[in-house]
């Protein structure tokens, strides 16, 4: 049996990450919208390392994520950024541009990376390859089927992270397609109004009208979301045997209260199944317990766990 694997929980502030904290999650990510993109909210350089003294306390971890697509421009102030996480005591960085790690090794080499490719994380010699440049896991890509995640686990040469819940982002783009879409339609937003994750905005397909993607812009462009919910919670099991190290489960778009339970949940699964692994038996109880929380206008899904891999 392989070690129990963490928890993984993203925070918008230091109230949530208290709560999560509190519901069992034991590292978090966390960041810096000119740096990080899809979390949750925004943390100041103060508050990371507020955040650091408060899940150090209790044995937890945090995370800061580096994933934006990075310009030129942005260069200049990487590297402050990363001494400041240095500092603040910050236990791993997750970088998909290789300036990140370059500027990470250079001037803070104990901190740890984390490489996220998002879909292009599919292989573990492309994981381990990165694990040579310095990386200590790869966050594996949402498209990988249950069989591609579990036989990769025995070749791979670093820590593997996988969401095991949640939403998740289904298209980027630098522009402000919102905006320019509305103003195309003649109902042109006001600089002052907001098209942020708070506005509620979505898209609805002409051929599937029962279902919403969750559309928002922020100064990384806009983000399209995905229309239901990974949940894994029933084959659970499968990455605890396989030896996962890390289990994410994404709280962007969703209430605290609704975040609280998940974790509570999946905390109760992980822990009951390292207690006496030949005798876990999934709780259906488990499950209700999430969908007497889950929107409705969301269908909790497998995701690609189960679906033959096309690329």
């Amino acid at each position: 049996m392989g070690n129990k694997p963490e928890l993984l929980v993203p925070a918008g502030s230091i109230a949530e990450l208290q709560a999560y904290l509190d519901c069992g999650a034991d590292a978090f990510l966390i960041g810096e919208d000119i740096f990080g993109m899809r979390l949750p909210g925004n943390f100041t350089p103060a508050e990371i390392a507020e955040a650091v003294k408060i899940a150090h306390e209790r044995g937890a971890k945090i995370y800061v994520c580096i994933n934006i697509l990075m310009s030129n421009e942005l260069l200049k102030d990487l590297p402050d950024y990363v001494k400041q996480l240095e500092a603040a005591g910050v236990d791993a960085v997750q970088f998909g541009d290789p300036s990140v790690l370059q500027t990470v090794r250079e001037l803070a080499p104990q901190l740890k990376l984390h490489w996220n490719g998002e879909m292009t994380s599919t292989n573990y010699m492309t994981a381990n390859y990165w694990g040579s440049k310095g990386a200590c896991r790869v966050v594996l890509a949402r498209e990988l089927n249950m069989d591609e995640i579990t036989e990769m686990q025995p070749h791979l040469q670093i820590e593997s992270e996988v969401q095991v819940h949640g939403m998740t982002n289904i298209y980027h783009s630098k522009r402000s397609l919102v905006r320019s879409y509305m103003a195309h339609q003649g109902r042109v937003i006001a600089e002052n109004e907001s098209v942020s994750k708070e506005r509620g905005l979505f898209l609805i397909e002409a051929e599937r009208q029962d279902e919403k993607f969750p559309i928002y812009e922020d100064r990384n462009g806009t983000h399209i979301m995905s229309s239901d919910d990974i949940c894994i919670l029933e084959d659970l099991h499968m990455l605890l045997g396989a030896g996962v190290d890390s289990l994410k489960i994404e709280t962007i778009f969703k209430p605290v209260s609704y975040n609280e339970t998940v974790i509570r949940v999946y905390r109760q699964a992980i822990d009951t199944y390292f207690a006496d692994p030949e005798a876990y038996e999934f709780d259906e109880a488990w499950m209700e317990t999430i969908r007497e929380v889950q929107d409705p206008e969301r269908e909790l899904s497998f995701g690609f766990f189960y679906k033959e891999q096309v690329y």
